[in-house]
This record gives structure tokens, C-alpha cells and sequence, in this order.
């Protein structure tokens, strides 16, 4: 056995226990006399702490060293009575002879930590008060004497500043031109054509607008055509308008238009190139007269287009039996297609009868002579220097002038009907306006002088109407004359329109 691990023998002197003796009347205060303790009821002493705790001497406590590598629980000081740890103060405190504190981290937000009772050897409830320290006092400061500039020394002047250089503009973008004056509105606002004019006091019953259409169930073909159509064309010194527009009575019944019109060029380009202008009227008793009149205008085009340079030679030569020798085989061949095409439908060849009145006119302008081909009624009238001369083409033996002539009622129709009414027109004028159309128009033409005077202003003097226009003159209405109206009209200019 070594000589350290041999125990003390009673009533010897032990300076081990003298030394925690002294310690222990330093930290709580004598003690009652008793029995000197054994080294088996003393505690161990603590293991040394890395870092070094301060001593707080009011209290006898051990002021915890703060680990600034760790975030942890905080450290608690030593209790050297009951020989446990005890809680940290929130607040370290700070003594001039202790050396300073490391710098504190922001602990864990934890339940507040509860002080140690030396008494009972418990923790209480309620957490003990921080030590408070009354604060340092301030340091006190001295009034450092700001000295006063001297009077009779003037301010240093500023320095002078460099004017800044200026830049080159920057080139101008270039400005649009300003756009053109718009023609300044009426100050009634936009001018519109409103209702067509009218003979007479008061207006025809029927209101001059489209009305009731057909229905497609009940007729496909017939629902699909227009109120209203207008057209036009211009050639050299030739221009055309035309238009056709439904009769008021065919709208009061939802029935369809049954006149056709056709504006078009037949024949080769050049000396023997034709305008081909055309008007067909649907006899109203006949059930399928508006397919009958599309029909006829179609295929006098097709047809006549094959025969286009014996009718321009003839025209050239203003020879009318030449040219009836080539225009009647034509129209008799489009009576009898027509009748052919009803007839492939399962159709009564009748229910297509229609009229068909045609112009020929040569695109050459050395040429003033005019054909013109016709089954069934109609009209031609000339306008010329402000003056109607109806029914050229069935003349009046008894007059020549206005309103004189003799309407033709005649009710011969194709299909069925193969006389044609073929003759020459001319020469043509510059000036003249020829008007080719349906009785829709010639009837009142003939019939009404306001009508006349009208539309004699309207197309006689000064330039050719717009179609628009046209459409709207055309549309001059009568009282009791509510028929289907179709007409194309040809203005014979003196100079080529630019």
C-alpha cells in the first residue's frame, strides 16, 4: 500500500479538512461544532473549469463564465453548502477587480431559470430578481470654446467655376408632314339620301325599304336572291350603271325579285370585243320566273359569245341583216336550253318564261351604230340633250318626242316564244343616254312626267351618277306602279374618263 492511500489515524492532524473547514466558514459563516468529517462524506472537489468564474462576494457564489462557442443552457455557479450548481444571474455583474466579462450570445429562448433556496436546498416557483447595479455615473464633459472668427478678415472668395461646355444638339428627328385638311362636316351632321322621291303629294302606301323575305324552306332558290342589286362598268368613253330592285308588292308578300340583269364582255380582245348589256323580266304567273330570268341572261352570254365577231362585223358595217342573221339562231338556241334545263329538273318548262331585251355595244368608239335584240316587253328610251325619246326601238308613227312612243305589252316570253326582235340603234352621239329596262321602269317613264323631268335632271346633264346615287334615283317611285324595277343605263361620253 502506498502512503497516500494509508487513512489518518484518529487524533492526528489533518490538513486537508482544516483547509475545507476555512472554506466552508468563509462561504456561509461558522458553523456549529460537531464531528470533523470524514473523507467519506466529503463531496469531491470540482474538476477544474476551463474557463475561470468570478466570485461574487455579496452572495458567495461563483459568477458563471459565459461560453461564446456553445449555445447552451446557461451556466450555473457552484453552491458550496449543499455542494450543487446554481443558476446564473440573467445579468452578469461587473466589479472593477474582476476581470470583464467575454461577450455575451443571445441564449435560447428557454423556460426563465429559477434561483436556489440554501436553506431548503429547493428551487422556488417564482424565478429570484436580477441583481440590480445602480448605473455608472456619466462622464463628465467640458465645454471646449469655439473660437470666434476675427472681424476685420473678409471670407476667402469662392473659387471660380468652370463654365460647363455645351453639348451639340442632338439632331432633330424629322417632323411628318401634316396630314391633308379633312372637309369640315356639315353642321348637320352627315348628309344621307333618306327615302327616294316620289310623284305626286304624297308617297306611294308601301314603304320604300325591303320587307319580308322568302323562306328557304319553301324555296331555296328563291331566298337567296336580293332585294336589291346595283352595278356598273366603264370602257373607253362608255359607262354603265345598273340596278334592280324588288317591287313593293313582291316585298308586301315575301316573294322573290323576278327580274335579272347582266353587265358583261363577249368576244375575242380587241376590234371584235362586245359589251353585252341585258334585262329580263319573270312573268309573275309563272312559278319558277325568277330562275327562269337568271337563266336567260347567263346563257344569252354563254351562247352569244360564240357568235361575237359575226355580230361585231355586222355592227361595224351597221348591216342589220347580217346581224339578224346571227343574232336570231342565238336566242332561239337559249330558248331552247332553257327549256332543256327545266325539263332535266322534272319541271314545266313554262314556269321558267321570262323576257329578254339586250344591247350590243362594239368597245371599238370608231364604231356609233348599237344592236339590239329583244323577246317580249320592255323598254329602250334615248336621252339626249335633256330630252326623252321613249320607245325607240317600237317607234310611234304619230310622234317623236316626249312621252311618245307606244309601250309594249306584248306577253310573248321565252321559253316558249322564239320571235326576236332584232334591229340596229344609231349612230350613237356623244352626250346620249340609251336606257334599256323592264316595264317596271318603262310603264311609269312612259305614264308620269314628274318621273321624266326627274330623272332627266338626274341623268342629263353633268357627270355620271355614282352607283349609289344611281341606285337611289332609279328609285323614283309612282303611285300604282309596284312591279319589279330593272334597268341598265349607258352614258355616251365625249371624252375618255380619266
Amino acid at each position: 500500500m502506498n502512503a497516500e492511500d494509508t487513512p489518518p489515524r484518529p487524533g492526528a492532524h489533518d490538513p486537508l479538512a482544516e483547509t475545507w473547514q476555512s472554506v466552508d466558514q468563509i462561504v456561509s459563516g461558522p458553523r456549529t461544532p460537531g464531528p470533523s468529517p470524514t473523507t467519506e462524506s466529503r463531496p469531491a472537489p470540482p474538476s477544474p473549469d476551463p474557463y475561470p468564474q468570478p466570485y461574487d462576494a455579496a452572495a458567495g457564489q461563483h459568477m458563471p463564465a459565459q461560453d461564446v462557442s456553445t449555445p447552451s443552457a446557461p451556466p450555473q455557479s457552484y453552491g458550496a453548502v449543499a455542494g450543487q450548481h446554481m443558476p446564473a444571474p440573467p445579468v452578469p455583474v461587473q466589479h472593477p477587480s474582476a476581470p470583464p466579462a467575454p461577450p455575451q450570445v443571445a441564449p435560447v429562448p428557454e423556460a426563465p431559470p429559477q434561483s436556489y433556496s440554501a436553506a431548503a436546498g429547493q428551487h422556488p416557483l417564482a424565478p429570484s430578481a436580477p441583481v440590480q447595479h445602480p448605473p455608472a455615473p456619466p462622464a463628465p464633459t467640458q465645454d471646449v470654446p469655439t473660437p470666434a472668427p476675427p472681424h476685420d478678415v473678409p471670407p476667402p472668395p469662392a473659387p471660380p467655376q468652370a463654365t460647363p461646355t455645351p453639348e451639340p444638339p442632338a439632331a432633330a428627328a424629322p417632323t411628318p408632314p401634316d396630314p391633308p385638311d379633312a372637309p369640315e362636316a356639315p353642321d348637320a351632321g352627315i348628309p344621307g339620301l333618306g327615302d327616294p322621291w316620289h310623284s305626286g303629294s304624297k308617297p306611294p302606301l308601301y314603304p320604300a325599304e325591303p320587307r319580308a323575305v322568302p323562306r328557304v324552306r319553301v324555296d331555296p332558290s328563291a331566298a337567296l336572291i336580293p332585294d336589291m342589286v346595283v352595278d356598273g362598268a366603264a370602257h373607253e368613253a362608255l359607262t354603265v350603271r345598273a340596278a334592280s330592285v324588288r317591287g313593293d308588292s313582291h316585298r308586301y308578300h315575301a316573294e322573290p325579285r323576278q327580274d335579272s340583269l347582266a353587265v358583261t364582255r363577249i368576244g375575242e380582245q380587241g376590234a371584235d370585243e362586245l359589251l353585252l348589256l341585258a334585262v329580263a323580266d319573270g312573268v309573275g304567273s309563272a312559278a319558277r320566273s325568277h330562275v327562269g330570268s337568271q337563266q336567260a341572261c347567263r346563257l344569252a352570254a354563254l351562247y352569244l359569245d360564240t357568235v361575237a365577231a359575226e355580230l361585231a362585223a355586222a355592227l361595224r358595217e351597221a348591216d342589220p341583216a347580217r346581224f339578224a342573221g346571227a343574232a336570231d339562231p342565238a336566242l332561239r338556241h337559249v330558248a331552247t336550253l332553257l327549256a332543256h334545263q327545266a325539263r332535266e329538273r322534272g319541271e314545266d318548262p313554262g314556269a321558267y318564261s321570262t323576257t329578254l331585251r339586250m344591247l350590243l355595244v362594239p368597245l371599238d368608239p370608231a364604231v356609233r351604230v348599237r344592236g339590239f335584240l329583244a323577246v317580249g316587253d320592255g323598254g329602250t328610251a334615248l336621252l339626249r340633250d335633256g330630252r326623252w325619246y321613249l320607245g325607240i326601238t317600237d317607234p310611234d308613227p304619230h310622234g317623236d318626242g316626249e312621252g311618245a312612243g307606244v309601250i309594249d305589252t306584248r306577253t310573248a316570253a321565252l321559253p316558249h316564244s322564239h320571235r326576236a326582235q332584232v334591229q340596229l340603234i344609231g349612230p350613237a352621239q356623244p352626250g346620249d343616254v340609251l336606257v334599256l329596262c323592264t316595264d317596271g321602269l318603262s310603264t311609269p317613264l312612259a305614264g308620269d312626267a314628274g318621273m321624266r323631268d326627274f330623272l332627266a335632271r338626274a341623268w342629263g346633264s353633268g357627270p355620271v351618277p355614282a352607283p349609289a346615287d344611281f341606285l337611289w334615283q332609279f328609285q323614283y317611285r309612282v303611285k300604282s306602279y309596284d312591279d319589279d324595277r330593272t334597268a341598265v343605263v349607258l352614258w355616251e361620253t365625249a371624252e375618255t374618263p380619266s
